[in-house]
């Protein structure tokens, strides 16, 4: 019963991943990598920090939900499984959301230099950057 598990869980994974965004990972280990890489200002890391702890309370809440939807339905038949694999989906794309919500935060404060390295970051790693609107300064 648990292989069916682990083979729903790999296979909603690896769907998920069929185009990759370039993602900063905001609120996860990598927010001192952040600020080295792209050499963040005081004001920037202090919205990093606030963004991070925000990205934590909405994911902790649905961390929650699933694991709760798995642990009630650790012993299902195969055919509720497949149910509960499609709810399962749902919430790890909502975090997902999350984590693209604050990047894309993060990305909108960034200068010109900054943006430019994650694009030229994206891009030789192949991952699909994101792209925010850039005002053009006139003057």
């Amino acid at each position: 019963m648990k292989g069916i598990v682990f083979f729903l869980f790999l296979f909603s994974s690896f769907w998920g991943f069929a185009q990759m965004d370039c993602v900063l990972g905001v609120g996860g280990r990598d927010d001192e990598t952040i600020t080295k890489v792209f050499e963040l200002t005081e004001e920037q890391q202090e919205s990093l920090k606030s963004w991070s702890a925000e990205l934590k309370v909405r994911n902790e809440h649905l961390e929650d939900r699933a694991k709760y939807l798995m642990k009630k339905h650790e012993e299902s038949s195969p055919e509720v499984l497949v149910t509960i694999s499609q709810e399962y989906k749902k919430l790890v794309d909502s975090m997902r959301q999350n984590i693209r919500m604050m990047d894309k935060r993060l990305l909108t404060i960034f200068n010109d230099v900054q943006y430019d390295r994650y694009m030229k970051l994206c891009n030789q790693m192949s991952l699909r950057p994101i792209y925010i609107s850039r005002s053009v300064d006139e003057n």
